[in-house]
């Protein structure tokens, strides 16, 4: 009996203990989801059951229980989760996965991680999770895959890691961490995936990572590693993949990488590696990747790298090396990009290349290469981009090309081609860019060209192509730019232009063109540059090529055109450059808009042509010459008089007017009104023309434009019109201010009155009358100091204005504010703080930064910048293009993905089967 009563207490024991255990866990789960944010509820299902016979928690959402009930599973990615990581997850003690991936965490990961140390998989990538990651991973001897990549941690790489010798994957890639990687990872000998590329690593790159002899992809690219490879990664025997590009390695290249007999991808670009390609590198013979453009490497390409049976890209661009292209590079059979730009390479192409390989992307430009283009270069039928240009190719372009369906872009130009351009290219499907200038060509455009559907940009320039132009090549659909510069055309320009519907540039300049200009060019609507120069055009210039609304730059001199200029030139609406010279042009040329003050040499050649803004008056007895009768003085005193009369009237009616209003407003404000006041009737403020650049026009010119069809903006404070002015030939942008509803009517009271308060204030500094002060260019507070004295603008004002807006978006401070003290702007703010004892970084908006150390790095990187634009003097301000380089190498580095384990460790996301081939010069255009 009482045996069996001790085993029924035995079980009710064991049963107690089974119970709490899930209770507790359950308890936690909850805590863990009260810190959680859950926009899209996704943990609805995470409730107490109503009764007993309720659902198990082993059902929620992400939970998975073991067979004895206790959680040892949590996968939350992908939910868009935010908020904290709370202590509660150190109570699931069974947990051995945990996934939080792929959400919007964006606090510091909490050190409680580090209690489960039952936990073999911890996912945390691709989050915003900030600060130092935390220490202890290492107690959990069972961790066999830590992930903790796109995030923003910082700090040292955790260096407690080399302890949990189970690992297999170490993820870290995409994040902030700095220092050197630590020596203790020497201890991870199971380690098959090591992830460190896209921090701020720096120091030499460990020879104690040859030890990791499970090591199979070591990805430490886009940091700032420096010093040589160390010829110990030659022992990582099983290692496949392989990925230090954009650092700052040097030296040579360790020929006892040869030793990697299983790896497939080499990436060391964009470093500073120097000396030979090694030998040994052609023994590596399942290599299907090899990467080392953007080095110093010098020497010749070595011919061991033709036994590379299973290459696919082989990028050796933008390197120092010299000789001949190896003639068995053109036999690999699996060879799909092959990248050699901007070498010294000479010789021949190898007379295979393409024959036997699906050959998709062929990059040679800008080395000394000579000899004849390959025949068969996309026999391989997969060939897209031909890059060519700026070598010496001679003899005929390949016929074969016109049949080779999969082309998108031919890049020949600058080289010594010759024959004729071959007939079929035109009916190339895909076929976008076709650059074939500075040659030796002849014969005539094919008419194929100009029946493309795909085509957009042609540069035939500098060629000795003859005959005429095909009588549809400007109509073509897609075409956006055609060059055919000096050459032997003949004929007229076509005139079947159907629209143009694409055309923005088009020059057929320095050719033997003849005929009239076609007033059909007016319909290209889109036609941004024209450049009819040096032909033998006649006829008259048409006018309605001023009332192209896009055209920008506009070139006929050196013809024999005829006429006078049309009168509507000068009002053309985008019209910046116009070039007449060396016609037959006559008469008077229109004092309006562009011609008023045209640069005479643009008008230069044209004995005929007078008056104007720049040219001397056209001569009394010429046929241009107004005409005077004896009357005319009479009448012109007539007519002053009653100018002078009609304008005395209505001045008076205006002040009697005026002070009518004066008097009501008086009483109807208890005192004269004033610029601060808004009209009570409409809400809106009272009209008033206030200038912050010198200006030739009047609050008449800007009144006429202020209605409905010109909105181009509504803000919190006001309407935006476009005022296009055309006595002036210019736009300006007026904002009408109005109240918001409800607000009250005090300036400080309201965002209108901010504004108002403005005005008048500035009001991988203005003129008033009987006054004699300068009028102010540009908003109070972004002036250049140096405005005051000289009244002039030019680039260095427009440096010091830029360097005033990053100041405010570093800051969070506007360009005047009261804090700055009387007189003082944030220039002179953040000048005078930074030569205080006050922390400099007390300066910054902390707001952006929160606490993210490497944010307020990049944040002080750019205040540098802003300090340089804001020098006192102008020639102390760098020019924008330094400006723009500095900015860029503030910038954060780029993260990688943790998808796949490929692509250079760059920005992206590569899988491990489609690797990301390094963009040639050519990758700028469409």
């Amino acid at each position: 009996m009482f045996t069996r009563l001790a085993f029924i207490f035995l079980v009710f024991f064991c049963a107690v203990i089974a119970y709490a255990a899930p209770a507790d866990e359950v308890a936690a789960l909850l805590s863990i989801k009260a810190e959680l944010d859950d926009p899209l509820n996704a943990l609805g299902d995470w409730n107490l059951p109503t009764d007993v016979a309720g659902s198990s928690h082993c059902n929620w959402t992400g939970v998975r229980c073991s067979s004895t009930g206790a959680v040892d599973g949590l996968d939350l990615s992908h939910l868009n989760l935010s908020g904290l990581i709370a202590g509660d997850f150190r109570r699931l003690t069974s947990l051995v996965r945990l996934n939080l991936c792929c959400n919007s965490f964006s606090s510091s990961l909490s050190e409680a991680i580090a209690d489960l140390t039952k936990l073999r998989e911890l996912d945390v990538s691709d989050n915003n999770f900030v600060g130092h990651f935390p220490t202890g991973l290492g107690g959990c001897q069972g961790l066999t895959s830590l992930n903790a990549s796109g995030n923003n941690f910082d700090g040292p790489v955790p260096d407690d890691i080399g302890n949990a010798t189970a690992l297999e994957t170490l993820d870290l890639r995409g994040n902030f961490f700095a220092r050197s990687i630590p020596l203790s990872y020497r201890n991870l000998q199971r380690l098959k995936f090591l992830g460190l590329s896209g921090n701020n690593l720096r120091g030499r790159l460990p020879a104690e990572l040859g030890q990791l002899s499970s090591l199979e992809t070591l990805i430490i690219g886009y940091n700032e590693i420096e010093g040589p490879i160390p010829a110990e990664l030659g022992n990582l025997t099983n290692l496949r993949y392989l990925d230090m590009a954009v650092g700052n390695l040097s030296g040579a290249i360790p020929a006892k990488l040869g030793r990697l007999q299983s790896i497939t991808t080499v990436y060391l670009y964009k470093n500073n590696l120097d000396g030979e390609i090694p030998r040994e590198i052609g023994d590596i013979s399942l290599l299907q990747m090899l990467d080392l453009s953007d080095n110093l490497i010098s020497g010749s390409i070595p011919p061991e790298l033709s036994r590379l049976s299973n290459l696919k890209l082989l990028n050796l661009m933008c390197n120092r090396l010299k000789g001949a292209v190896p003639a068995g590079i053109g036999e690999l059979p699996q060879l799909e990009v092959l990248e050699l730009w901007n070498n010294s390479l000479s010789g021949s192409l190898p007379a295979n290349l393409g024959l036997n390989s699906p050959l998709q992307l062929l990059d040679v430009s800008s080395n000394s290469l000579s000899g004849k283009i390959p025949a068969g270069v996309c026999d391989g039928g997969n060939l897209t981009k031909l890059i060519l240009f700026n070598n010496a190719f001679s003899g005929t372009i390949p016929a074969g090309l016109s049949t080779c369906l999969s082309l998108v872009r031919v890049r020949m130009q600058n080289n010594r081609l010759n024959g004729t351009i071959p007939s079929g290219l035109g009916r190339l499907p895909k076929l976008q860019r076709l650059e074939l200038a500075g040659n030796e060509l002849s014969g005539e455009i094919p008419d194929d060209i100009s029946a493309s559907t795909s085509l957009s940009f042609i540069d035939l320039s500098h060629n000795r192509l003859r005959l005429s132009l095909p009588s549809n090549i400007l109509s073509m659909l897609t075409l956006q730019t055609f060059l055919a510069a000096d050459n032997e055309l003949t004929g007229g320009i076509p005139d079947e232009l159907q629209d143009c519907p694409s055309l923005s540039a088009l020059d057929l300049s320095t050719n033997r063109l003849s005929g009239s200009i076609p007033n059909s060019l007016a319909s290209c609507q889109r036609l941004v540059s024209l450049s009819l120069r040096s032909n033998r055009l006649t006829g008259t210039i048409p006018s309605s090529l001023a009332t192209m609304p896009t055209l920008s730059i506009l070139d006929l001199s050196n013809n024999f055109l005829t006429g006078t200029i049309p009168d509507n030139f000068g009002g053309s609406p985008a019209l910046e450059m116009l070039n007449l010279a060396y016609n037959n042009l006559s008469g008077p040329v229109p004092a309006n808009g562009l011609l008023r003050t045209i640069n005479p040499d643009d008008l230069a050649g044209n004995a005929g042509l007078c008056g104007g803004g720049t040219l001397p008056p056209c001569a009394a007895n010429s046929p241009w010459a107004l005409t005077a009768s004896p009357k005319a003085p009479h009448l012109k005193h007539v007519a002053a008089g009653w100018l002078i009369g009609i304008s005395a009237i209505l001045m008076i009616g205006l002040g009697v007017l005026g002070a009518r209003r004066l008097y009501q407003r008086w009483h109807i404000d208890g005192g004269c009104y004033g610029d601060g006041k808004f009209e009570e009737e409409t809400g809106a403020w009272p009209w008033r023309l206030t200038a912050f650049q010198r200006l030739n026009f009047t609050s008449a010119d800007v009144l006429a434009c202020v209605k409905e069809a010109n909105i181009i903006g509504m803000g919190a404070t006001g309407i935006v019109y476009k005022a296009e002015l055309q006595r002036h030939h210019g736009a300006v942008a007026v904002k009408k201010l109005w109240r918001p509803e409800g607000a009250a009517a005090e300036l400080g009271d309201s965002d209108a009155g901010d504004s108002a308060t403005e005005v008048s204030l500035l009001g991988r500094m203005m003129v008033r009358k009987n006054e004699t002060v300068s009028v102010v260019a540009g908003s109070y507070g972004y002036i250049a100091p140096e405005y005051g004295y000289t009244l002039k603008v030019d680039e260095k004002t427009d440096i010091y204005s830029f360097g005033v807006v990053l100041m405010e978006l570093l800051t969070g401070k506007r360009p005047v504010e009261m804090e700055f003290g009387e007189s003082q702007d944030i220039v002179g703010w953040v000048r005078g703080r930074l030569r205080s004892n006050h922390g400099v970084e007390e300066l910054l908006d902390s707001s952006i930064g929160g606490r993210c150390e490497h944010v307020r790095e990049e944040m002080l990187l750019v205040l540098r910048v802003a300090v340089l634009c804001t020098a006192r003097s102008p020639k102390d301000r760098p020019p924008m293009r330094d400006v723009l380089t500095m900015l860029a190498e503030a910038k954060p580095r780029r993260k990688s993905s943790s998808s796949g384990s490929g692509g250079g460790g760059g920005g992206g996301v590569v899988t491990k089967d489609k690797p990301v081939f390094t963009n040639s010069p050519d990758s700028g255009y469409p």
